[in-house]
C-alpha cells in the first residue's frame, strides 16, 4: 500500500472517530463515559487465549463496522440507549484502531491484519 493511500485511509478513519465522538455528544451520558469505554472492545482479544482462530473471530466480530452499525441501528429502533452507546463505542474504537494500523485479523496470527502486518 502506498504512503498516499495510507494517509487517505487514516484521514477517513479520523473522520469516523470524530463522527463517533459527535454522535456520543447527543446521548444523555456524562463526557467521561466515552473515554472510559473506548478500550472495552479490546477485551475481545481474550479469545487469543484459546487459539488464534477463536481470537481472530471474536476480535473481528467486535471490530467490524457493520456489526457496530447494526448494534447502533438496533438500539435506535428499540430506543435502547445502552445499545446506541455500545454501537457508537464499537464504531469509534474500530476507527481508532485502524488509525494506528490495527486491522481486522486473519486467523493465523494476531499481527496478520487486512492492513498488513502490525509493526512493519
Amino acid at each position: 500500500m502506498t504512503k498516499e493511500m495510507n494517509s487517505l485511509l487514516r484521514l477517513e478513519e479520523i473522520g469516523q472517530l470524530l463522527l463517533a465522538i459527535l454522535l456520543f455528544t447527543y446521548l444523555d451520558y456524562v463526557w467521561w463515559v466515552f473515554p472510559a469505554c473506548i478500550l472495552l472492545p479490546d477485551l475481545s482479544m481474550l479469545g487469543y487465549l484459546v487459539n488464534p482462530k477463536t481470537g481472530a473471530c471474536l476480535y473481528n466480530f467486535f471490530h467490524h463496522k457493520l456489526t457496530t452499525i447494526l448494534i447502533f441501528a438496533l438500539g435506535t429502533s428499540l430506543n435502547m440507549p445502552i445499545l446506541i452507546l455500545s454501537g457508537i463505542i464499537l464504531f469509534g474504537h474500530s476507527a481508532m484502531d485502524r488509525i494506528f494500523g490495527y486491522g481486522l485479523k486473519y486467523n493465523d496470527d494476531f499481527k496478520h491484519t487486512h492492513l498488513g502486518e502490525i509493526g512493519k
